[in-house]
């Protein structure tokens, strides 16, 4: 994979990792365990200089 690929499939689970977040009780077991990789999938695409801005629908 290029790393234009990687990006976008990171840009397209972040996507979908929100939308069950936003579905699910915050202080659930698995919310917890979707925000470890919210967390994780926000600091790669930063650092791939993705802006954020438009696609963060949870903000945490």
């Amino acid at each position: 994979m290029t790393e234009k690929e990687i990006i976008k499939v990171s840009i397209e689970e972040f996507s979908r990792l929100q939308n069950y977040m936003l579905v699910t009780e915050k202080e659930s077991e698995s919310y917890k365990r979707m925000k470890d990789r919210y967390i994780e999938l926000k600091i790669f695409l930063q650092i791939s200089g993705v802006n954020l801005t438009e696609l963060d629908k949870i903000n945490e």
